[in-house]
């Protein structure tokens, strides 16, 4: 074993699945400088910088898809989307279902997430609600460098379009640049064993649609992915010295979703907490209640989330986004 940070973990991932097949091509914004170590093992023409257009990038990222090679196109930022979504709703999200399944678009586009370190409302989404909404496109959220590097190669190997996410608080790549600026003296909240960990040897992908219990517990289900996994662990150990057992389990997938797992876990606790840093509205917390009803499973249900615009002001936005007070006092609400 190997120990990794997470960015490091991805491109470790990205540089053997480059190795082993030549039609993995990387581009975007300032790539050559981002990943410089893969450009300089690959060269120019598998790692390649693009102007300062998603729809242009994105849109040529889901034509070559389509045109035989596995592109790989990273954004600055998740909230960039907006800019570029119709590459992705309109066209490689539908591809394989209207040429019924003759044409396929397997374009993983990876970019940063989350908020945490005071970036204002344009800078700090996750959207991984929003993007799971769409059929066709497949979501993954990792929690750990292992996890980080398994999915992004399980995501080279898929047929279709995935959008890869890394949080920012998870990304020391994000945090050195985060720590510049004047923002030196700044605390961000880092969960240690989520930043760096031990990665294999070699790497293998992690199962799409394949959820992972970080912690037991029979007292309550405390769901998550990305750094939420993280503050529901620093919640679940407080909890611990005062007789509650709150089990984790990290989803690593949005879409698709591991119904089977969520609801064994629910039927058995009985309580269901989603920490989301996604919206709340319309969103992957509402989706769970969803699956454990359908299910026939009654349960005490309560989130955290993200429930309005994320603001600029750190203390405001201290308070919007999920931290481990608010998930602590929920679950001694459902506890109670």
């Amino acid at each position: 074993m190997r120990t990794m940070f997470f960015t490091q973990a991805i491109d470790d991932a990205l540089g053997q699945a480059m190795a082993d097949d030549p039609r993995i091509v990387l581009f975007g914004e300032d790539i050559p400088l981002l990943r410089r170590n893969l450009l300089v093992r690959f060269g120019p023409k598998r790692v390649r910088g693009a102007p300062i257009s998603e729809s242009a990038f994105l849109g040529a990222g889901v034509a070559a898809a389509m045109s035989g090679l596995r592109p790989v196109v990273e954004l600055y930022m998740v909230d960039f989307l907006g800019v570029c979504m119709d590459a992705l709703l309109n066209h490689a999200a539908k591809v394989e279902a209207f040429s019924g399944g003759k044409w396929t678009a397997p374009v993983v586009v990876r970019a940063p997430c989350g908020g945490g370190y005071g970036d204002g409302g344009q800078h700090e989404q996750s959207l991984w609600g929003w993007l799971a909404h769409v059929p066709g496109l497949t979501i993954l959220v990792p929690s750990t460098p292992a996890d980080a590097g398994g999915l992004m190669l399980a995501a080279l190997q898929h047929d279709g379009p995935v959008i890869f996410l890394e949080h920012k608080l998870l990304s020391e790549t994000w945090l050195e640049f985060l720590g510049s600026g004047g923002r030196r003296t700044v605390q961000f909240g880092v969960p240690a064993e989520g930043a760096k960990g031990a990665v294999p040897n070699k790497w293998e992908p992690v199962p799409i649609g394949k959820a992972v219990f970080r912690r037991e517990g029979s007292d309550i289900t405390i769901v998550s992915v990305g750094v939420g996994v993280h503050r529901a662990l620093e919640a679940a150990k407080i909890l611990e010295t005062e007789g509650i057992s709150a089990g984790v389990l990290d989803l690593r997938t949005v879409s698709p979703l591991d119904k089977t797992v969520v609801c064994e876990a629910v039927a058995k606790s009985g309580r269901l907490l989603v920490v989301d840093e996604d919206y709340e509205g319309f969103g992957l917390s509402g989706e769970l209640s969803a699956v454990v009803l359908e299910a026939g499973i009654s349960c005490k249900y309560a989130r955290v989330c993200t429930q309005t615009t994320i603001p600029y002001a750190r203390h405001l936005e201290d308070q919007i986004l999920p931290n481990k007070q608010r998930i602590y006092a929920s679950i001694r609400k459902l506890t109670q």
